[in-house]
């Protein structure tokens, strides 16, 4: 059986086993041979990432056509309206494609939450927030681009669940072993 890795990825970690510039990369972190990400994260953002060697889970969690749920943290500038809540679950005209309809409403800070390093820039004149957000999709970059759309750009995105993994327990640069629900297999 192939294993299912869950990993907590840092800021700054590329979602690759290697890296020709010396950045921090996943062999840095995950020394689990034969196991690959299921999807991908952007070096500036953080949370969970699954790693696996099974080829129809990778497809379940990363082909936005099996609509695997992805949760968000996002931590946003400025305080977001019930309007900006309404129009980040609508679905937004993004140029190049329509994001689909998602839920997003506004949490306090997460529980625990580890400091970033670097942190974010913060102005003093303008508070921030944070709003949760679930996609069943999940094209390059989406969450940033929506919450920039709406006025509110990201200052930091951390995935916090992919289905029925999630977060909890597990700190930045860490991972652990998870089983997989026996209807995928």
């Amino acid at each position: 059986m192939a294993a299912v890795i869950l990993f907590n990825k840092p800021y700054g970690v590329l979602c690759q086993f290697t890296s020709a510039e010396g950045r921090p990369c996943l062999k840095d972190y995950v020394p689990v041979p034969d196991v690959y990400p299921a999807g991908r994260l952007d070096t500036d953002s953080e949370g969970l990432l699954v790693l696996t060697g099974y080829g129809r889970l990778q497809a379940r969690i990363a082909e936005p056509e099996r609509k695997l749920a992805k949760t968000y943290w996002a931590q946003v500038e400025g305080v977001p309206s019930p309007q900006v809540i309404r129009m980040l679950c609508a679905g937004l005209d993004l140029g190049d494609f329509v994001s689909q309809p998602c839920t997003a409403r506004l949490m306090d800070e997460p529980g625990g939450l580890w400091p970033r390093n670097p942190p974010i820039r913060v102005r003093l004149q303008i508070p921030t927030a944070w709003i949760e957000l679930e996609l069943k999709e999940g094209k390059n970059r989406q969450v940033r681009r929506m919450t920039a759309k709406v006025g509110h750009p990201t200052l930091r995105l951390i995935r916090a669940a992919i289905g029925p993994w999630t977060l909890d327990g597990l700190p930045p640069g860490e991972w652990r072993q998870a089983a997989i629900p026996e209807k995928w297999l």
